[in-house]
């Protein structure tokens, strides 16, 4: 008999920070945006992972957690976190272009086409960027508009604002 698999969460309640964080048995697969709500978190479960049964488990993501909480410390550059990321293989591409974005460096949406070798596809590449399931894990708030301008993303400008000083405030 094929038991159902769970779909783990948990809320991350930080100094005011609010943000909802889910994973699978393979790793994390989603980090919230700041005061998202417990619905952000279904609607990404019924789309990814419509047949999983979703289960709140501190214990079980008490290392993603404390990963997520020292990075909004300022403690912590890299994540050593196990992820579970769905997407398409354009996704996955665009994903893995933002991890090589180093601590406090911003990127254009254009520098990831070009690092992709699809310069014309910018729009498609935003598109992917707004779809990161893993905000915070997979840096896409340091992709910035071409005139050095906060453009969309998908834990509002504020959240990515606030990310962003994390990072100058902790290299200087």
């Amino acid at each position: 008999m094929h038991s159902t698999e769970n779909l783990y969460w948990t809320l991350i309640e930080h100094k005011g920070w609010k943000i909802h964080i889910a994973a699978t048995i393979k790793g994390l697969c989603f980090v919230g945006s700041h005061n998202g709500t417990i619905q952000e978190l279904r609607l990404f479960k019924d789309k990814y992972f419509p047949k999983m049964i979703m289960e709140k488990d501190e214990t079980k993501l008490e290392t993603y957690k404390k990963e997520i909480i020292e990075f909004l410390e300022g403690e912590r550059i890299t994540f050593n976190s196990r992820l579970d990321f769905r997407g398409t293989d354009f996704q996955k591409s665009v994903w893995s272009a933002l991890c090589s974005i180093d601590y406090g460096e911003t990127k254009h949406y254009s520098d990831i086409a070009i690092y992709l070798n699809k310069p014309k596809s910018v729009r498609a590449v935003a598109r992917a960027i707004g779809a990161n399931p893993l905000l915070i894990i997979i840096p896409c708030h340091r992709v910035i508009g071409k005139n050095g301008s906060l453009t969309g993303y998908r834990g509002g400008l504020e959240m990515k604002k606030s990310l962003l000083k994390i990072e100058t405030r902790n290299l200087r």
